[in-house]
């Protein structure tokens, strides 16, 4: 508490993507604007599919309604506040704002990670025990299980920020990013944060870890149980397996390089928080709709469904 009555800044300034070039930065204003409203609607869209479609009312397909809805909210943690800095010189946020960001992004960003792991072991329980699968994996269960990711990443995102606000902040209050983060944001505290940063460190980069892991082990798993199966059994199995892993390595990839190493200035980390805040959300419904033939057909069976109510 001390630490805090310490505290002078109220606000920070963002360097942003592209060090003030103008031309650049409307341009890119453009490109993000149609990326952020892709996101929007492509998951929207997954979620109105899942919800909508009785043939869709799975463990699996649940599970990737939740995602689209988080994919949703971790893009407009960030996004938002971009979109509007890129057309303006000066880019500020209140140290208030600032810490609602930083708090926001890791609360979704851990939701995702635990999700995703979630989703590993649905699948692991779906190939390698299918005659059990709907009494293991049930509605109650599932419910149980996002209820629970939701509790484990708002605990995550109260140790990231209690460990932000507990230091003092007394200048500067310039920002290497486009958004609030833990390891930026720490490194403006006007006093030793190696102890600070080596917890934050953990705390993330144990978590991103320990997830990865746990999905590489479902993987392995179930690829070893695949090999006296059907070639048509395969097939099926390795293609719904796929589009998850793929969404598995677009998001926690860029997660263990940002935070499973101390804070330190890395010329790609800007480009790394991009692909992770705003571009995985915006390919995730393109992987799940492209290779899921069930999601597709639910989607024309809607959109014929909205035809012939507005022709009657």
């Amino acid at each position: 508490m001390d630490s805090l009555n310490h505290t002078t800044v109220t606000h920070f300034v963002f360097l942003g993507l592209t060090g003030n070039w103008r031309r650049l930065e409307l341009a890119l204003f453009a490109i993000f604007s149609i990326i952020y409203l892709l996101i929007l609607a492509g998951n929207f869209l997954i979620m109105v599919t899942v919800v909508c479609d009785r043939s869709l009312h799975t463990p699996m397909y649940f599970f990737l309604g939740n995602l689209s809805f988080i994919d949703i909210c971790h893009s407009s943690v960030t996004a938002p506040k971009m979109l509007y800095d890129f057309l303006f010189a000066r880019k500020t946020i209140s140290f208030e704002g600032c810490i609602t960001q930083l708090f926001f992004l890791h609360l979704s960003a851990c939701a995702e990670i635990f999700l995703l792991t979630i989703m590993a072991y649905d699948r692991y329980v779906a190939i390698c025990h299918p005659l059990q699968y709907m009494s293991i994996m049930n509605l109650k269960v599932c419910i149980w299980l996002v209820g629970a990711l939701w509790v484990g990443a708002m605990v995550h995102s109260l140790v990231q920020t209690v460990l932000t606000i507990r230091l003092p902040y007394c200048g500067p209050n310039v920002i290497d990013s486009f958004f609030c983060d833990v390891p930026p944001v720490i490194k403006l505290a006007c006093t030793d944060t190696y102890l600070t940063g080596l917890l934050i460190v953990s705390n993330s980069g144990m978590i991103s870890l320990v997830c990865f892991l746990a999905l590489l082990a479902s993987y392995v798993i179930i690829l070893v149980s695949l090999r006296g199966r059907t070639a048509e059994g395969r097939r099926k199995a390795l293609s719904t397996c796929a589009a998850h892993l793929l969404v598995v390595v677009l998001f926690l990839g860029p997660c263990l390089v940002l935070y499973t190493r101390p804070a330190s200035s890395f010329s790609m980390e800007k480009v790394v928080a991009v692909f992770y805040t705003v571009v995985t959300p915006v390919l995730n419904p393109v992987i799940y709709t492209l290779r899921n033939e069930e999601v597709k057909h639910a989607m024309k069976k809607l959109r014929d469904r909205k035809v012939f109510s507005w022709r009657k």
